[in-house]
C-alpha cells in the first residue's frame, strides 16, 4: 500500500510539472494585446483619445442648442449656425470688441439685446478705440447667413458704451440705443435709425434726459420710446416719440394709489390690437410679490397716457 501511494504521488507531481512548463511557453509567445495588461496601464494608454474625441465633440456647443438659429463663443472666436450645429460661421469681429465699454456681466453669452440672430439678419454692434472718450460704434451684419458682411460706422467719437441695443422691425427700418460717457447716476442716450436696412444711420434729436436708460425702442417708424431709472427709481419715466424721433416728450402712466413705488421702471411698450401695452415692474429693489410681478397698462392715445390694466405674474400670458 505504501508503495502504491508513492507512485501515485510521483505521478500527480510529474503532471503538474508538465502543466507547467506548457503554460509557460503559452504565455511567452502570446503576441501583445492591450486587453492583456493591467487595467491601469491600458487606461493611460487609452485616456489621450478619448481626451482628444471628446475636445472635439464639444468644439462648438451651441448656447441654444434647442435653436436652430444661434452661437457659441468657445476658442475665442464667435461662431454662429443657422441649421442646429450642421455647419458654423465664423464671425469677423474680435471677442474683446463685443464686451467693449462698461459691461462686467456674463462673458459666456452674448450681452442681451447688443445683437440681432435669425435667418435673414446677423448683426452685432460694438465699440473699438484705445481712449474711452474716443470710441467708434460699429454694426457688423450679414443678411446672407453669413457668407458676406458689412461693418458700419454708427457714430464717431463717442464716450465708453454702457447701454446698448439693437433691433430692426422690418427689412428695411431698424434702431439702435446707446448711452455713454456715465458719470454717477448720469449720462447721454443716443437713438439712431436706419431706413435702408442698415446700410447707413442718422441719429434722431437727443430727448435732454441725463438719467441713466433702463430700455428703450420703437414700435414703428414713427413711435419710439425710451425709459430712465435704473438706481432706486421711485416711479416710471417714459419718453415717447410719435415722429420718427424729431421730438420727444415725457409720458404719463397714471399709478394707482395702492401701486405708488411698487410699479416704478417702464419697459419697452409693444402694438396691442387697437392699442399699446406696456409692463412697469418693480426695479432692482422690489419686494411686491417676491418682486417679480409687474403691472400691465394700456394707452389709446399712441403711448402718450397709460392706464392700469391688471397685475401680470412671472411667465403669465398678457
Amino acid at each position: 500500500m505504501k508503495n502504491l501511494l508513492l507512485s501515485v504521488s510521483s505521478l500527480i507531481m510529474l503532471v503538474l510539472m508538465i502543466t507547467s512548463i506548457f503554460h509557460y511557453q503559452d504565455q511567452k509567445e502570446m503576441p501583445y494585446s492591450p486587453l492583456s495588461q493591467p487595467d491601469a496601464f491600458r487606461d493611460n494608454q487609452e485616456s489621450p483619445n478619448i481626451a482628444e474625441q471628446s475636445q472635439s465633440q464639444e468644439e462648438f456647443q451651441a448656447t441654444n442648442p434647442d435653436e436652430k438659429v444661434t452661437y457659441t463663443l468657445q476658442n475665442d472666436e464667435l461662431n454662429i449656425t443657422f441649421n442646429k450645429g450642421k455647419d458654423w460661421t465664423t464671425v469677423p469681429v474680435e471677442i474683446d470688441q463685443l464686451f467693449s465699454g462698461e459691461y462686467n456681466g456674463n462673458k459666456q453669452e452674448l450681452i442681451e439685446n447688443s445683437y440681432i440672430l435669425t435667418e435673414n439678419r446677423a448683426a452685432f454692434l460694438y465699440s473699438e478705440g484705445e481712449s474711452w472718450d474716443n470710441q467708434r460704434i460699429l454694426l457688423l451684419y450679414s443678411t446672407d447667413q453669413g457668407k458676406t458682411w458689412e461693418e458700419i460706422l454708427v457714430t464717431e467719437p463717442f464716450s465708453v458704451m454702457r447701454f446698448r441695443k439693437v433691433e430692426f422691425l422690418n427689412e428695411n427700418f431698424g434702431y439702435i440705443i446707446i448711452s455713454g460717457g456715465r458719470t454717477m447716476s448720469q449720462e447721454s442716450s443716443h437713438v439712431f435709425l436706419t431706413h435702408n436696412g442698415g446700410a447707413s444711420w442718422q441719429e434722431t434729436t437727443n430727448s435732454g434726459v441725463t438719467r441713466l436708460i433702463s430700455d428703450g425702442g420703437f414700435v414703428d417708424e414713427s413711435t419710439g420710446f425710451l425709459s430712465f431709472g435704473t438706481i432706486n427709481p421711485e416711479e416710471p419715466d417714459l419718453y415717447v416719440t410719435q415722429d420718427g424721433g424729431h421730438t420727444w416728450n415725457e409720458a404719463t402712466i397714471n399709478i394707482p394709489a395702492e401701486y405708488n413705488l411698487i410699479f416704478v421702471q417702464a419697459e419697452t411698450p409693444v402694438k396691442e390690437q387697437d392699442h399699446l401695452s406696456i409692463l412697469v415692474n418693480q426695479g432692482p429693489n422690489g419686494d411686491y410679490k417676491g418682486g417679480e410681478v409687474k403691472g400691465k397698462f394700456i394707452s389709446i392715445d399712441n403711448g402718450q397716457t397709460w392706464e392700469f390694466q391688471m397685475e401680470v405674474k412671472p411667465n403669465e400670458k398678457e
